[in-house]
């Protein structure tokens, strides 16, 4: 068996990654095998140090997990320093990363043809997934960055951290329209969507769900209202890529595993 990886989080059984991470193994010649492990929630921090010990290399970490993987780095990057999360563990010297911000970014640009330069912004949802992509918007260029949460003061603390963002509650969305909504709750997961005020998203926008694997209210919503309805499966797999360059020094190359993914 190669170096051992693994994506923990509660729940994972769902998860494509270790599918994945075995096609960019295949790829670039690694000897890699990636698992999954679904940690109780009142013990992330044993279960990890138990795959380190019995030899593992590292782990991606999702839900719920990401803020306390941050509290166990010795070292971090400048990118999971700003989003306060790690979705990314290097053992060898105890190293956190946050790959998910610029896995949306190339998702948008390099797959889905959407630049963001001196765009109109509005991320939806101010917990770990939007701490986590919200500096690599900025680093994108975007001219406008807003961000709506249904408690308005989770929005307002997270714009606050950078310059420049603004931050409320939906309803003050009235009347306003964005280039690019990107839905950052888990709502989707609920089968609910963030209750967006009518116009917002339009025929002339983007609108992307960072769920993938299922076809979301939110999804529905920005259908219905014309706009450009993008799932969340290109970032996950372009944050993987990224993840793999962290772990091996070798970037994977991803438009051909994501048509076969989504051909499948």
């Amino acid at each position: 068996m190669g170096d051992r990886y693994a994506l923990i989080g509660n729940p994972v059984a769902h998860s494509k990654s270790p599918a994945i991470h075995a096609a960019f193994a295949r790829d670039t010649g690694q000897d890699i095998h990636y698992g999954l492990i679904e940690a109780p929630l009142d013990a992330f921090a044993a279960a990890v140090e138990r795959f380190r010990a019995a030899g593992g290399k590292g782990l991606n970490v999702t839900l719920p997990f990401k803020h306390e993987a941050f509290r166990l780095c010795a070292r971090l990057s400048d990118r999971a320093r700003a989003a306060q999360a790690v979705n990314t563990l290097r053992f060898a010297d105890s190293y956190g990363d946050n790959t998910d911000g610029v896995g949306l970014v190339r998702d948008l640009a390099d797959n889905l043809g959407v630049p963001l330069q001196g765009r109109s912004v509005l991320l939806l949802g101010a917990g770990g997934a939007a701490q986590g992509v919200l500096g690599a918007l900025l680093e994108a260029g975007v001219a406008r960055l807003a961000i709506a949460n249904r408690t308005p003061a989770k929005a307002q603390a997270l714009a606050a951290r950078h310059p420049g963002v603004s931050g409320g509650g939906y309803t003050e969305l009235a009347g306003q329209a964005f280039d690019v909504v990107v839905n950052a709750t888990s709502a989707g997961l609920a089968n609910d969507s963030p209750p967006l005020p009518p116009g917002v998203l339009h025929r002339k926008a983007v609108a992307y769900d960072m769920v993938y694997g299922r076809d979301t209210p939110f999804l529905a919503q920005a259908r219905e209202a014309g706009a450009r309805a993008c799932d969340g499966l290109g970032m996950l797999v372009e944050q993987a890529a990224e993840s793999f360059f962290v772990w091996r020094g070798v970037r994977p190359a991803t438009r051909a595993l994501l048509e076969r993914l989504r051909g499948a």
